[in-house]
């Protein structure tokens, strides 16, 4: 089936975060991507409201198959059934993580710039969030390991989130680097988890490695997160997957689920999940290279209307890091011009220090929409 990705689908008036505007603000901010998601996942949503029971239901042999199948395929991940929990969200089961891994006062390290609920989560847990700026040389972000070993010895750092693929910025972190990573932590019984909900979205020349592909003798210590909301478009659908390969870490993982009852998800949930992993596959090779060609056009006209814009190419996802520094001196005026010019994009202050004057610009929406945020953007900082 050919999918349609320049079809404008109108979401106001829907209580979409997104498309929240009163006015004909264009929102290129929020990571969720303007595009009708794939008909296997709608037909299964319409197969359960026409069956017309919505009653209790729990995950069958056939989702725990599609997740393994899946994961296998792509990713070489083994994984069994008992591996495999279920979590509202990957948020959630961050703070899950920081609660399970530490106690009040415990440092987690945490690099900059950062997903946003990284340090939030942390911090209303009660640790304290300890910040590893990562290094950009020639337009990529790269670990900068002597600061990260000075800082889990400076504080007795328990626990590392890692964000892979990054998100601002866009890096698949290589095999090797998360190696050099995982011995790092291991040097200092540092715990590992490893946020993974981009890695569908990997763009081509790229590999993805599932951070537990490499945990082999330290999988007490190590948990991914991943799930299938990003990479369909279905993030309004709350579902994701914790995989941990320790049958004590499991249990504990699980035991501290039950106390807040979020080891379930509905039945909506589960039927998206095993479709999407079922049967999404051609929707997401088809949505990656319309959102290839958007990054393309993005760098392409950024180059020509705004030329001292610093564009980092993402490696995965459909969010595009900016460095405005050229055209702004603060993030307040920054964000204020860009609002006037009725564009929304997502203020890179937000993810850390190392976002001062950057933006970051979501380009998963038919090309007419970002064309005219894009000349909303040269309109506010030309």
């Amino acid at each position: 089936m050919q999918y349609n990705f320049d079809e404008v689908i109108d979401r106001s008036n829907t209580g979409s975060i997104k498309w929240h505007y009163e006015d004909d603000t264009i929102p290129l901010w929020v990571a969720d991507m303007d595009f009708k998601t794939a008909k296997p996942i709608l037909d299964s949503l319409q197969q359960v409201v026409d069956h017309g029971v919505l009653g209790y239901t729990k995950q069958t042999d056939a989702l725990y198959q599609a997740i393994i199948n899946w994961h296998s395929s792509r990713y070489g991940l083994s994984l069994t059934e008992e591996q495999i929990l279920f979590s509202p969200g990957v948020v959630p089961s961050i703070a899950l993580m920081v609660n399970l891994f530490t106690e009040v006062g415990d440092a987690v390290l945490i690099n900059d710039p950062i997903y946003a609920p990284f340090v939030a989560k942390t911090k209303l847990n009660g640790c304290k969030a300890i910040s590893s700026p990562l290094k950009e040389i020639n337009g990529r972000y790269y670990f900068d390991l002597e600061d990260m070993e000075a800082k889990i010895k400076q504080h007795k750092v328990k626990l590392f989130l890692l964000c892979n693929p990054h998100n601002p910025g866009g890096r698949v972190w290589s095999e090797a680097e998360l190696k050099t990573v995982l011995e790092l932590c291991k040097k200092y019984q540092v715990a590992i988890v490893s946020d993974e909900i981009h890695q569908d979205l990997t763009l081509t020349g790229h590999t993805f490695t599932p951070f537990l592909n490499l945990a082999e003798g330290y999988e007490q210590m190590v948990v991914s997160l991943t799930s299938m909301t990003k990479t369909f478009n279905v993030a309004g659908i709350k579902g994701s997957l914790i995989f941990a390969k320790d049958k004590a870490l499991l249990k504990q993982i699980s035991n501290q689920q039950r106390l807040n009852d979020e080891n379930e998800l509905n039945m909506f949930a589960y039927s998206v999940m095993r479709s999407a992993y079922e049967s999404g596959g051609p929707w997401l090779q088809q949505a990656l290279a319309y959102i290839e060609k958007n990054i393309d056009f993005t760098i392409d006209y950024l180059a020509t209307h705004l030329p001292d814009m610093k564009v980092m190419r993402p490696e995965a996802s459909y969010l595009v890091w900016l460095d405005c520094s050229a055209y702004a001196d603060d993030d307040k005026g920054l964000s204020d011009k860009l609002r006037e010019a009725k564009v929304e994009l997502n203020s890179g202050i937000q993810y850390g220090n190392e976002g001062h004057l950057k933006m970051r610009i979501n380009v998963a929406c038919p090309q007419s929409i970002l064309t005219e945020g894009l000349n909303r953007v040269k309109q506010a900082l030309v």
